[in-house]
């Protein structure tokens, strides 16, 4: 008996992970006080990648290391 081939990845699956990864970094934005436009933040990316990097990493660093800790506003 042949086995059927499995059938590719769901797009789906892989546009929530990373809307799931975008919404971390905005929220990450938003508790380190940070207020940027997401088209800005597209330019900056293409333009600017040294201050995209350490947009990135204030978002980073601003997020409780537990997810499922509670959200608080700095």
């Amino acid at each position: 008996m042949k086995r059927e081939a499995r059938s590719p990845p769901r797009p789906w699956l892989k546009r929530s992970a990373t809307k799931r990864g975008r919404y971390r970094f905005i929220q990450g934005l938003a508790l380190a006080g940070i207020e940027v436009d997401r088209r800005i933040l597209a330019e900056l990316a293409v333009n600017e990648p040294a201050t995209f990097a350490a947009l990135v990493e204030s978002a980073r660093s601003a997020l409780p290391a537990d997810t499922s800790a509670p959200k608080t506003a700095a």
